[in-house]
């Protein structure tokens, strides 16, 4: 049996797309994790002081910061900058003016 060349074509961009996913979610929860765990380091829950908080330090602000910026762009890139909602309006309104374009030469026939 002959396989349809554009099948595997779209199978194998479609498994490459589900483990960008993956891959996003994972850097998702480790991104979570890590944060909190800088932020219980940070209220000194981990040295015996329990909860102490004084001034915070750029320390505490720039890992999340920049790493979230990170992560943002690592969404981008997988997910596309519009959403599926973006999309299938876009589809929508292309398909609507195709409509009304075909109504408008179709009175003049």
């Amino acid at each position: 049996m002959i396989e349809d060349p554009t099948r595997t074509e779209k199978l194998e961009r479609a498994k490459k797309q589900v483990a960008e996913i993956k891959g996003f979610y994972i850097h998702l929860i480790i991104y979570i994790i890590i944060n909190l765990l800088l932020l219980l380091v940070a209220m000194g829950v981990f040295s015996g002081d329990r909860f102490r908080f004084g001034m915070p330090s750029w320390g505490h602000f720039t890992t999340p910061f920049f790493w979230g910026i990170g992560l943002f762009f690592h969404g981008l890139k997988v997910f596309g900058s519009k959403s599926k909602i973006l999309k299938d309006w876009e589809e929508r309104k292309i398909k609507e003016y195709l409509e009304k374009e075909d109504e408008t030469l179709n009175k003049f026939k």
